[in-house]
């Protein structure tokens, strides 16, 4: 990732008390001991298990991967080279013009749901706006959004509609909080070459400007946010440029932009539009903790005062990073791409995407996505450890899937219909699971991850059957050693072993584990057994 992330948690300078601005009234405040105090995550988001994230937007166009719009104004950066390479030099071809070759003539939204509740979704997650500050949705407070430019569509609306007619939770995320920061490669120029010094779009495009154009009537500032933290004349080489956005811009701020309080107040106003407007279930911030310090706060008591007064109670989910432990009991906690290393009292999230955040055409080409057994593996351990899984599934620019990701797609339904039993509505057992391979906990870290082994089994529950799940495909023997007679965990009798989709199953058990005999044909990949005895959950 081209930023440092580093955190600034706690901050809540930028953002003053006013009426406009207050939470409702209700029963939660704007600080993190009362939402704390009142929150409980609701049960439908832990028996959900598995969402699918539309992760997309107008940096899906060039189809060349995620953070187009900050890495393109970045000379000497492989974005960059492309960008200048084949629509032209960002002093002429801004990202701005990307929006009006955004159509989403392509987009079916129907028969996409379709798809993913096929693969198992029962959670539908739309992107309201990336850090490039497109609201996708009918934004009262904010110009720049897709019913007026780009697909002339309110994207969020139409997913709402059609996930819930299809019986999904709603989920939105919101990425804008960091648009002030990301956005100031946007106001710098080339160090080096012919146009060195000749500042880019951003820093000379007025509202003046776009008389006569597509973008008439809108002012560019309020989509690239400002000069906030602009790179200053007289620098002369490409590294010592990058080595200034990467100290200054390029940290992951929490704070809000100590000179625009005005960005943080419309930040809130869209924010609390977006809620009132579509009524979601959960609300994923990209942040860690809460965005722009005390105007999460305030965003997330709206969100949860409103869920009160609508259904008399907290029956919603607001989600952010690298939480404390009192933090994790006012939101739940994500990892972005990343793992837990055990079994966690409140229930969290994992997200992940089978390629890059916005698609990249090369890596469709390099055959580099997650196939379904990669996301079932993951979704296996993330729900064995109290979990759920939120998967995106990367769009070209003109709203479809290729061909790749269908397939991805309908192997995971495959699976699902035969073993979803042993995902849905399940608790965890009294361990998450056995085997050799042993994950490292933390954010952005699961290329590293070492390659799961036959012998590693994760575990469920339900209605008082266990459930042991193999993360590879076993052979004919399975050998489950935490219900080893006298093992800590492995109280109860076993009485009866099934395959799921499948048969009842010979077993023995010992000193050494429960032993399963497996047939040679199974109705899916990575079988699941189904054991049932008095005493076992």
């Amino acid at each position: 990732m081209p930023f440092t992330r580093r955190a600034l948690l706690g901050a809540t300078a930028g953002l003053a008390a006013s009426p406009a601005l207050a939470a409702p009234r209700g029963p939660f405040k704007a600080s993190w001991e009362s939402l704390a105090a009142g929150y409980k995550t609701p049960d439908w988001f832990r028996d959900a298990k598995l969402g699918i994230w539309s992760h997309w937007g107008p940096q899906c166009v060039p189809e060349y991967g995620d953070w187009y719009g900050r890495q393109m104004y970045q000379q000497g950066n492989p974005f960059y080279e492309h960008h200048v390479k084949t629509y032209g030099h960002p002093t002429q071809f801004g990202f701005m013009e990307f929006i009006p070759r955004w159509k989403a003539e392509a987009w079916d939204p129907e028969a996409l749901m379709k798809t993913y509740v096929a693969a198992g979704a029962k959670v539908f997650m739309s992107m309201a706006n990336h850090h490039d500050n497109l609201d996708m949705f009918d934004s009262r407070h904010h110009a720049w959004n897709t019913t007026r430019v780009g697909p002339g569509r309110d994207i969020v609306g139409t997913w709402e509609k059609v996930a819930r007619r299809h019986g999904l939770k709603f989920a939105v995320s919101n990425h804008a909080a960091h648009a002030w920061h990301w956005w100031q490669t946007a106001y710098g120029y080339d160090a080096e070459g012919p146009l060195k010094g000749q500042r880019y779009d951003a820093f000379r495009l007025t509202k003046a400007d776009g008389k006569g154009k597509w973008w008439q009537g809108l002012d560019p500032q309020q989509l690239y946010t400002g000069r906030n933290m602009v790179i200053p004349d007289g620098i002369n080489s490409i590294a010592e440029a990058n080595a200034w956005h990467d100290k200054h811009d390029g940290e992951w701020l929490e704070t809000p932009p100590p000179n625009n309080p005005a960005f943080v107040r419309n930040w809130l106003l869209r924010q609390n539009d977006l809620v009132d407007r579509y009524k979601p279930d959960m609300v994923y911030f990209d942040n860690y903790a809460l965005p722009l310090g005390q105007a999460g706060l305030e965003a997330t008591a709206h969100f949860y005062n409103n869920a009160v007064r609508q259904t008399g109670r907290t029956d919603v989910v607001v989600t952010g990073k690298k939480l404390n432990a009192f933090q994790r009991k006012a939101i739940v906690e994500d990892v972005e791409r990343g793992f837990s290393d055990r079994l966690r009292d409140e229930p969290w999230q994992t997200d992940t995407c089978i390629g890059n955040w916005h698609y990249d055409r090369g890596l469709y080409e390099r055959n580099g996505y997650k196939t379904a057994k990669d996301v079932i593996q993951r979704l296996t351990d993330v729900v064995s450890k109290n979990g759920t899984l939120m998967l995106s599934i990367p769009q070209r620019g003109d709203g479809s899937i290729d061909d790749k990701e269908a397939k991805v797609l309908a192997d995971m339904a495959g699976w699902i219909a035969v073993n979803g039993e042993a995902i849905y509505s399940t608790r965890p057992w009294k361990i998450y699971g056995e085997g050799p391979t042993r994950l490292v906990e933390g954010m952005q870290n699961e290329g590293d991850a070492k390659p799961f082994q036959a012998s590693d089994i994760r575990f469920t529950t339900k209605a008082g059957a266990l459930y042991a799940l193999p993360l590879v495909e076993p052979g004919r023997e399975m050998v489950i050693e935490s219900l080893a007679v006298g093992a800590p965990h492995a109280g109860g009798e076993v009485r009866r072993v099934s395959l799921l989709g499948g048969q009842p199953l010979p077993f023995t058990r010992d000193g050494k584990g429960l032993k399963v005999v497996l047939p040679e044909r199974r109705p899916a990949f990575t079988p699941v057994v189904k054991i049932e005895g008095p005493g076992l959950v």
